[in-house]
């Protein structure tokens, strides 16, 4: 039996070199807590960037997964199948729209959003072919396509990858006057995350999704808004829009909809902005298919059911509170809503992955991002009692 060194190594050798892990390897997993190939135990922190939401392995999502594998497990859009219509019901009625096209990961949700708000626009708004502009925010993080990259303001996203799909223009995050100056009448959408996750867990201040919405309202531009990582009750609501009542025009979603254990995105929207797709315009093989769409019901299910965002937003406040009362010189801000929390370093102290690997050797499982933030996004089914877990270790880390 192999150890952690000898996966790593293997993983080295064999694997293209474009992740940096926290150097441990995950062997099996329940509810909030990892295991390593020792049997070192681990309090999961980051819910693989929120994908994991109900908690690992969730039983009722396994069972679900289990028994649709040994009935029917896919079979293309060539044909229908029969648990695709109770997935479209169940996703929409969530959340409050008319109709989704599902896909598989967060990138596909983001270029099908994109290829509907033109086609939107085209066919709707009668901009000139070739003409639509989608304006989307400064440390934005989308995706990896490189479509999506080339609209980054993270070089270390884009550099070697261009040339880039033009079309894209990019103003400051949490500021909607901003917003409001770069509209023309060529833009069709604002693409943006109502927090930016992979940025730092940036908060825009109170109102701002309230106003970019009556300013997409009002210039009759769509507001796409992507809610891959901040939905399915991530930050106490079920789509952080609802903080506000910001409803969008075009909702991308995925990450936690597979439940921690398979690939699904959608994207949602109206009929009247949907109905610009016909046959032909996009699809993809193994969207939509019965596995995925089992384990996306019951995922959806269990969040209802489980009032996860009830306990999201009372277990992020107290992480929040018990964060804020250290009062630790190294903490430069804490930011967060729900259970999405970063606590930037300041940069005297060092970079936030030195804390992350400490903590690591502690029973903690974070990661660092954008060198001096690190990020907690554990999964929703965590206690108090887990969080003073987790926050004896920060304190032990930080002093």
């Amino acid at each position: 039996m192999l150890g952690s060194k000898e996966y790593i190594a293997m993983e080295k050798k064999y694997g293209a070199h474009n992740y940096e892990p926290i150097p441990v390897v995950i062997e099996r997993a329940e509810g909030i807590w990892v295991w390593d190939p020792e049997g070192r135990k681990y309090l999961d922190c980051l819910s693989a960037y929120s994908a994991i939401n109900h908690g690992h392995r969730h039983p009722r999502i396994i069972r679900a997964l289990r028994e649709q594998a040994d009935r029917l497990t896919l079979t293309s859009r060539a044909f229908y199948n029969n648990r695709l219509p109770f997935f479209l019901k169940k996703l929409t009625e969530v959340a409050g729209m008319e109709a989704a096209l599902p896909m598989n990961t967060g990138a596909e949700a983001v270029e099908t959003g994109i290829k509907l708000a033109r086609k939107w626009g085209y066919l709707h708004k009668k901009i000139e072919e070739g003409r639509a502009e989608i304006i989307v925010c400064e440390n934005n993080f989308h995706g990896r396509t490189t479509t999506i990259v080339g609209f980054s303001s993270d070089a270390g996203t884009k550099n070697g990858f261009s040339p880039f799909t033009p079309g894209f223009i990019t103003i400051p995050y949490d500021d909607a006057e901003a917003l409001e100056q770069a509209i023309t009448p060529n833009t069709v959408a604002f693409l943006v995350e109502p927090i930016q996750g992979e940025a730092g867990v940036v908060v825009p201040k109170e109102g701002y999704l309230k106003k970019i919405r009556e300013i997409c309202s009002e210039n009759n531009v769509l507001l796409v808004l992507d809610e891959i990582q901040t939905g399915f009750c991530r930050t106490g609501k079920m789509f952080a829009y609802m903080h506000e009542g910001a409803k969008p025009d075009i909702l991308l979603v995925g990450k936690a909809l597979g439940g921690g254990v398979y690939p699904v995105s959608a994207v949602l929207s109206s009929w009247d902005i949907m109905e610009v797709f016909t046959p032909g315009d996009h699809g993809s093989t193994f969207g939509g298919n019965p596995l995925a769409c089992a384990v996306a019901i019951e995922a959806l299910d269990v969040l209802e059911e489980e009032d996860l965002a009830s306990r999201a937003s009372e277990m992020g406040n107290y992480f929040m509170k018990r964060l804020e009362g250290m009062k630790n010189e190294k903490i430069g801000e804490i930011r967060g809503k729900g259970l999405l929390i970063a606590v930037e370093i300041k940069e005297e102290y060092g970079k936030a992955r030195e804390y992350c690997e400490k903590l690591k050797e502690l029973g903690i499982l974070a990661k660092d991002t954008h060198g001096q933030t690190i990020r907690f996004a554990p999964p929703l089914t965590i206690s108090k009692e887990d969080i003073d877990f987790i926050m004896d270790r920060i304190i032990q880390v930080l002093d």
